[in-house]
């Protein structure tokens, strides 16, 4: 496995840390920990830094694949798994805590449901199918923006009262659709086999 691939690894193993340091505690284990008390009013940031830093690791692994020569068809099936995985718990997450509406959630996970099943299509019949430029861009705003909402509209709440947080999410909501609609119009026909 090279090192591209790895930090990919790196990247699935940072989503459990994530998870356990959103605080979505129960009552009675607040009550009975200080470091939960703790999680409990600053996990959230906690959470935010191990996010931002997993998800600044796709751009290291593309990359370290790219100046390497290190792509592999392992990779392009792990890299945006990886992305998902970790977007996906993000955004159960803030829906847990009413950060975000579940619809907003709905229609992200949906997406790359659909996406999914298209590349494990592609895959069966031995074809890899490599994000497109929407698909980057998507995964960007979809990281700044759950990294805003996190952060309750920080640190824009510092210089204006406009939910920029808010703002970014709907933007998101908005190039995931249309990220979705252009990668099924241009490989619809790879996958259009015959029967």
């Amino acid at each position: 496995m090279n090192l591209a691939n790895k930090i990919t690894i790196v990247r699935i193993l940072f989503i459990p840390l994530f998870i356990m340091l959103f605080p979505i505690y129960p009552d009675w284990l607040i009550e009975k920990s200080t470091l939960v008390q703790h999680l409990q009013s600053y996990g959230i940031y906690y959470a935010s830094i191990v996010f931002i830093l997993a998800s600044i690791t796709d751009k290291l692994d593309g990359y370290i694949a790219r100046k390497y020569n290190q792509i592999t068809n392992l990779g392009k099936l792990l890299d945006p798994l990886a992305d998902k995985l970790l977007v996906t718990s993000a955004l159960i997450l803030l829906v847990n805590q009413h950060f975000i509406y579940a619809w907003i959630a709905f229609v992200m996970i949906g997406r790359e449901v659909v996406i999914t099943y298209i590349r494990v299509v592609a895959s069966s019949h031995k074809i890899a199918l490599q994000a497109d430029r929407f698909g980057k861009i998507k995964m960007v705003l979809q990281v700044v923006a759950i990294a805003a909402v996190m952060l309750k509209n920080r640190p824009f709440s510092y210089f204006t009262q406009v939910p920029i947080d808010q703002i970014l999410m709907y933007a998101a909501v908005i190039v995931t659709l249309y990220s979705g609609y252009n990668y099924i119009k241009n490989n619809y026909r790879i996958l259009k086999f015959d029967s």
